[in-house]
C-alpha cells in the first residue's frame, strides 16, 4: 500500500476548504497501523505453522489440496482484487471531491465482498457434501480454520465499507473523518493481501 499523495481538506473559518497540501504522509492513524500490523503477524505465525505441517505431512497434504476446486480460489482473488481497485479509487474520489464516483465505486467494492462469501459458502458446502470436513485431516481443519479467519475480516471489511460509503456521500468532512476513511481502506487492503497469501498456500503450492 502506497503513502496518500495528500492531507484531508482543512475547514476555513468560513467553512469552505482549503485545496489539501502535497506533502506525503502515512494513511490513516498510528493505531490502526498497528492493530494492522499485529493482524498480520498473528496470521503470519498460522502460515508458518501451514507449511510446518505440510512438510510433516506432504503426500497427506498434496491429496488433500487436490480436493479443492481452484476456480473457486481463483474467483475470489479476482473479486478481491477488483474491490481493492474500487476502494483505492473511492479514496482518491474523497479526495478530489467527486462525490458521485466515490460512493459508486465503495458500492461495487461491497458487492465484490458479498460475492466472495457467497461464493466461499458455496465452496465450503461443496467439500462437506463429499466428505472433506475440519476433521477429516490437518489439511482441510487448516483449511476451514484460515479461510474462516478470513472470512471474518471480510465481515468486517465489509462494515468499515458501509461506514466509508456514509461518509463518502458527505459534502465535507472532518480531519477525523478522513483519517477513518484512509484507515478503513488501508484494513480491506490488507484483508486482500492475507487471501492473496491463502490462495497461494492452500490452492497453488506444492
Amino acid at each position: 500500500m502506497s503513502t496518500a499523495l495528500s492531507t484531508a481538506p482543512e475547514k476555513l473559518n468560513g467553512g469552505s476548504e482549503r485545496a489539501p497540501d502535497k506533502r506525503r504522509h502515512v494513511p490513516g492513524e498510528p493505531g490502526v497501523w498497528v492493530f494492522i500490523l499485529g493482524d498480520m503477524t498473528v496470521f503470519a505465525v498460522l502460515f508458518g505453522v501451514f507449511v510446518y505441517y505440510r512438510g510433516k505431512q506432504p503426500h497427506l497434504f498434496g491429496v488433500s489440496q487436490k480436493e479443492l476446486h481452484r476456480s473457486f480460489g481463483a474467483i475470489n482473488t479476482l473479486l478481491l482484487l477488483t474491490s481493492s481497485l474500487c476502494v483505492i479509487t473511492a479514496v482518491r474520489a474523497i479526495r478530489a471531491q467527486m462525490r458521485n464516483l466515490a460512493p459508486a465505486t465503495i458500492v461495487v467494492a461491497f458487492i465484490c465482498g458479498c460475492g466472495f462469501l457467497v461464493n466461499k459458502v458455496l465452496e465450503w458446502s461443496d467439500l462437506v457434501s463429499h466428505g472433506h470436513k475440519p476433521v477429516t485431516n490437518n489439511f482441510f481443519m487448516y483449511f476451514f480454520v484460515l479461510t474462516g479467519i478470513h472470512a471474518f475480516h471480510l465481515i468486517i471489511g465489509m462494515g468499515v465499507l458501509v461506514t466509508l460509503f456514509v461518509f463518502s456521500r458527505r459534502k465535507t468532512l472532518s480531519k477525523w473523518q478522513y483519517t477513518f476513511v484512509e484507515g478503513g481502506a488501508c484494513f480491506w487492503h490488507m484483508v486482500d493481501l492475507l487471501w492473496v497469501v491463502l490462495f497461494a498456500l492452500l490452492y497453488l503450492m506444492h
